[in-house]
């Protein structure tokens, strides 16, 4: 078995000390084999920021990891670089790649960049991305589990998310499902859950999930949820593109991360098996 550790919106810069201690115990513990950062990893993009951001992921010591970019990674009063340089900060502690890609013979993720330097909070996703998302999806191997990054949702579950959603979201759900995405992992609204979209798709043959996560560490904390990560336990033995999604929340009473929600994912069908 292996497993990821999905962790959004760090907003560092206004993190709580006491989580982020708390998330590193969680990431010793359960000792995972990736982390999966979907964006919003600074507060206002400052290289203060970014450094202890960075400091954070080197202290989880997981031995692979996945990072895009969030709206607020993207310099917000500093006009000139938000033009001509949006990323430089990101860059220099994360890598050139803003849409990156890791795979094993187990996992397939696929990172989307969403962000754009014109847009403030709403995030957008271009049919040339769509696209290749699409391909990369098609050439998958039948055991890998396939997984989709976003920081905007492109799923919510209460009507005043919607605001957030991505823009071009219909067109990327359809496209992807189509390919053979299994998981849809996105942050950016701070509310929490794990739904499933293949109900709400009309020719879809295949099971999609959408898969949102909290607020890791930050003090901006929304709705009715705490700090909140997620873990993605996948590759059981002879048990192909199986995967058990958990939430875990932080509970201020015993400063621990603790689950609660655990959602078996058991058959998704391959339309081209």
């Amino acid at each position: 078995m292996s497993l990821v550790l999905h962790i959004s919106d760090l907003h560092f810069g206004t993190e709580r000390p006491l989580v982020v201690n708390a998330l590193e115990r969680l990431a010793q513990s359960q000792a995972p084999d990736m982390v999966i950062l979907s964006g919003d990893i600074t507060q206002r993009a400052r290289k203060v920021e970014f450094a202890a951001a960075g400091a954070f992921m080197d202290r989880l010591a997981i031995p692979a990891r996945l990072v895009i970019a969030g709206n607020h990674d993207i310099p917000l009063f500093d006009l000139a670089t938000r033009l001509f340089h949006p990323y430089w900060r990101y860059r220099k502690v994360f890598g050139s790649e803003l849409e990156p890609t890791h795979e094993t013979p187990e996992l397939l993720v696929i990172g989307v960049r969403t962000t754009r330097r014109y847009r403030h909070i709403e995030g957008e996703v271009s049919s040339a991305q769509i696209e290749r998302v699409a391909q990369r999806l098609r050439q998958a191997g039948q055991h890998q589990l396939r997984i989709v990054v976003t920081h905007q949702p492109v799923h919510v579950t209460h009507v005043d998310d919607q605001e957030h959603l991505l823009r071009g979201h219909e067109a990327a759900i359809d496209a992807w499902a189509d390919a053979g995405v299994d998981l849809i992992l996105g942050g950016h609204i701070h509310r929490p859950f794990i739904c499933g979209l293949h109900d709400r798709l009309v020719n879809s043959q295949r099971e999609v999930w959408v898969v949102q996560a909290g607020t890791a560490v930050s003090s901006r904390i929304r709705h009715d949820s705490n700090n909140s990560v997620n873990l993605i336990r996948h590759a059981f033995e002879g048990k192909p593109r199986y995967c058990v999604v958990e939430r875990w929340d932080y509970d201020d009473r015993s400063d621990e991360f603790g689950m609660v929600e655990s959602k078996a994912i058991q058959h998704f069908v391959d339309v081209n098996a």
